[in-house]
């Protein structure tokens, strides 16, 4: 599980110095992978010669060195299949990698495998399970990449959010994870959805591994430093707080006045009566904007597609132009307004998700409190709050203005520490 190996900026820091080499690290998650991925099945796409191959050229240089990845499977690759979790694409095989793949490669990161993905990161889910109870969904569409990360299959791992496909999983898996501003991040060679929320993000095992591959996937980013001044918090329960069940709450409650025992202010941050209608808007827009991304597989392939991606398709021609132009405008006269709430406070703080990861596979609860803050492209980042061994775990969501990604992160690190102690840093092995 989580921890039970050092971040990835460790790993990377050991490799970089000759204390281990990219090979040896690649075969102790190989060991992990093969004792447990047949229980996890968090890859649709892996091959234990292709990684030792890929690690014994490895150059040991980049601030990635050595780091393995694992990569949702959406995001286009040379060297494995990208089929989106549909038989539409089955053994579809690109020419060349996202550019998001390319720049971890430049970077030295070592590529495990394609994780497990919903169909077309939308909503038919896949058989990945969470390593926490086996019995219990890992979350939505990331849930490959989130899952595998949890069982210590590698040390970082791409994904992507439109809704709750990035903090759903890393709530429900207990990890740390990052979903960047709108348009800061490369979707070249990553298959749409709906254009107006897609943004690739990535999971790590602690903020300071969120701020490392910051540095490589966003051009001109800097990673910040922690200040040591008492944060200044506001916590948005939103209008849908009754989702939130008593064990979330509880465990929320309790972070919220650990915070504040440290010195941290929060405060309550309270929205008016129309921002309850973001929720809706954004459903709206996603399913327009889905139909229009994968019109082309339901006209040629509509036998072939899930009963949910088919419901997007009705509710989205039930849907005129206008009625989906109205709720963009709505979203951009609430936008400033919503800056200017919480402009005071350095980030955030709410649910990540109302509940613990729910059992089954086939649902994985609401995304509410996660895509309302998607709806206006802001970042998003989850911690995993302290748990006991036999509790599931619980993300606690911080959110920061739009392009403030720098201030969140920096925020983030400090909320992190003053929750949790000192990151997962201790020398490899």
């Amino acid at each position: 599980m989580i921890g039970r190996v050092p971040d990835a900026t460790a790993l990377s820091e050991a490799v970089a110095s000759g204390e281990t080499s990219t090979a040896t690290i690649a075969e102790h998650f190989l060991e992990c992978i093969q004792t447990l991925e047949p229980d996890i099945q968090a890859f649709v796409s892996f091959d234990a010669h292709q990684v030792r191959a890929a690690a014994a050229q490895c150059p040991g240089q980049g601030v990635l060195a050595g780091v393995p990845v694992g990569i949702k499977d959406i995001f286009d690759s040379a060297d494995h299949p990208t089929q989106f979790f549909s038989p539409i694409y089955a053994g579809h095989q690109p020419s060349r990698d996202a550019h998001v793949v390319t720049l971890l490669r430049q970077a030295g990161a070592l590529i495990m495998g394609k994780t497990h993905t919903t169909e077309f990161a939308y909503m038919h889910t896949g058989p990945t399970r969470n390593p926490h109870n086996l019995a219990r969904t890992p979350g939505s569409s990331s849930a490959g990449s989130a899952a595998g990360m949890a069982a210590g299959f590698f040390a970082l791992a791409l994904g992507t959010q439109t809704a709750g496909s990035l903090l759903k999983p890393a709530s429900y898996c207990g990890l740390f994870a990052f979903k960047p501003s709108l348009g800061l991040v490369s979707l070249e060679g990553v298959k749409p959805l709906a254009p107006s929320f897609d943004t690739v993000g990535w999971y790590g095992r602690s903020v300071r591994d969120l701020q490392l591959v910051a540095s490589v996937l966003i051009p001109g980013f800097v990673a910040t430093g922690v200040e040591r001044r008492p944060l200044h918090l506001g916590l948005c329960r939103t209008s849908r707080w009754d989702q939130v069940e008593p064990e979330v709450a509880n465990a929320l409650e309790q972070a919220l006045d650990q915070l504040r025992s440290t010195g941290h202010h929060v405060s309550e941050v309270q929205l008016p009566d129309e921002f309850s209608g973001v929720f809706d808007d954004h459903q709206l827009i996603n399913d327009c904007e889905g139909a229009r991304s994968l019109m082309k597989e339901f006209q040629q392939h509509r036998t072939q597609l899930s009963p949910s991606t088919l419901a997007m398709f009705e509710r989205a021609a039930a849907t005129t132009w206008e009625q989906e132009s109205a709720a963009k405008h709505r979203l951009a006269v609430l936008a400033p307004q919503l800056n200017e709430r919480c402009q005071p406070f350095d980030a955030m703080l709410g649910a990540s998700c109302g509940m613990v990861a729910p059992v089954g596979l086939e649902s994985t609860g609401p995304s509410d409190f996660i895509k309302f803050w998607g709806a206006f492209g802001w970042p998003q980042v989850n911690i995993p709050l302290p748990r006991a061994d036999a509790q599931l775990p619980i993300g606690l969501q911080m959110i920061g203005r739009f392009r403030r990604d720098g201030e969140l992160l920096r925020a983030a690190s400090r909320v992190a520490a003053d929750l949790q102690g000192s990151p997962q840093n201790s020398a490899w092995p």
